[in-house]
C-alpha cells in the first residue's frame, strides 16, 4: 500500500530527527555522558532507520543529501 502525502511528510520529519541525533552523538553534544556501547547502539539504530526509509521507492523531490551523509558518517562512527 502506498504512503499518503501526509505519511511521507511524517516519515521525512522522522528521518530528520535521526539525522540530527546521529550528528549530535558523533559531535559529542548528545549522549556524551552515556556509555560508548549505548552511543554506538543509538547511532546504529538510527542508521538502520535511515537506510530503511531511504530505500522506499515512493519519495518525490525530497532532498536526501543529509540522510546519505548521516548514513555514511554513522557507519564510520566507532564510539570510544
Amino acid at each position: 500500500m502506498a504512503r499518503t502525502t501526509e505519511e511521507k511528510a511524517q516519515d521525512y520529519t522522522a528521518m530528520g530527527h535521526s539525522v540530527e541525533l546521529i550528528n549530535a552523538v558523533i559531535g559529542g553534544t548528545q549522549m556524551a555522558g552515556e556509555d560508548a556501547a549505548d552511543r554506538q547502539s543509538a547511532v546504529d539504530r538510527n542508521v538502520e532507520h535511515l537506510e530503511l526509509m531511504k530505500s522506499k521507492d515512493d519519495w518525490g523531490s525530497e532532498d536526501m543529501a543529509a540522510t546519505t551523509k548521516a548514513i555514511s558518517d554513522g557507519k564510520a562512527y566507532k564510539a570510544s
